[in-house]
């Protein structure tokens, strides 16, 4: 019988060369792995294996989620936890798995907070004037005005590389799962872009991050965030401004000004529509705040 130990292990690699999950998705999945795996030792006793997995039932999944619960992890978390667990209990037993089935937490879905054009430039405006050297600032800028103008995840932003100058009127993005789509460029986005790359103290070459750190390697989001976070204060802005608000604004202001399901679907790289679905209640709910502040009955 194969260990726990191992049996995580060949899961991460699984996660990362077949399936091809940020290394992100990766570390939170193999956490609760391990965190399951440790669970079980302690609530079955002994070494966990596969024939222990495999022997699983469903008051063994529900026994987890409760002592997870009393140490406080709220709804949408817990579903992701045994999202995941359910994942790794179907890669230990192969084709033949027989995952316990239970019902997971109740999540309210919450609809994507938007930015405001004004706000999400007066965001980037901000970060950049606030950097500690121009080129910084420069960078950052881009990099906002990239998310909003054109959609993207921060990790697809930050994965592109010096083969993309100069921009064009369109640009190739690797997505999640290493799907690839074609989002178009606005002519601010490619001038930001420009104007960062010739104040750029480090050469980009074609195989390089587009975007550097400080040092010249590769940015790092929580750099970004935390400089998002900064400003948003410094402007007063609320906690849902975030670079992943950005690309929700961008979502949501092109539903609003007529684009289609399908069209933005593509935009955004979504797998399904379903996912993209979610912006019809953005907008929905636009324009219901419209109606109530304006409408002299509302």
């Amino acid at each position: 019988m194969v260990l726990a130990d191992d049996l995580i292990r060949t899961w991460d690699a699984h996660l990362a060369h077949e399936k091809r999950r940020s290394e992100h998705t990766r570390r939170a999945y193999i956490a609760t792995a391990e965190r399951f795996c440790a669970f079980l030792s302690r609530h079955r006793g002994g070494e966990v294996d596969t024939a222990m997995l495999a022997a699983l039932v469903p008051n063994d999944l529900r026994a987890f989620l409760a002592e997870r619960r009393a140490e406080g992890l709220g709804n949408a978390s817990a579903a992701r936890e045994l999202s995941a667990v359910r994942g790794f209990l179907r890669f230990v037993g192969g084709s033949e798995a027989k995952v316990p089935a239970m019902r997971g937490p109740r999540v309210k879905k919450g609809l994507p907070r938007p930015v405001a054009p004004q706000e999400a430039l007066a965001l980037a405006q901000d970060v950049e004037a606030n950097a500690r050297e121009g080129w910084v600032g420069a960078r950052d800028f881009a990099l906002l005005l990239m998310l909003y103008g054109a959609g993207l995840r921060i990790g697809e932003a930050l994965a592109l590389t010096g083969a993309a100058l100069p921009l064009g009127e369109t640009l190739r993005v690797t997505g999640k799962r290493g799907k690839t789509r074609i989002v178009p460029v606005l002519p601010a986005v490619a001038h930001a872009v420009a104007r960062y790359v010739e104040a750029c103290p480090y050469p980009i070459a074609k195989t390089a991050p587009l975007f550097v750190g400080a040092r010249g390697g590769a940015l790092q989001p929580g750099v970004v965030r935390a400089s998002v976070r900064s400003a948003r204060r410094a402007l007063g802005l609320p906690e849902r401004t975030t670079p992943h608000a950005l690309r929700h604004s961008f979502a949501t202001h092109l539903l609003a000004g007529g684009a289609d399901l399908r069209s933005l679907q593509e935009l955004l790289g979504h797998a399904s529509l379903a996912s993209t679905q979610v912006y019809t209640g953005v907008d929905a709910a636009h324009l219901l705040d419209i109606y109530r502040n304006a409408h002299p009955r509302a």
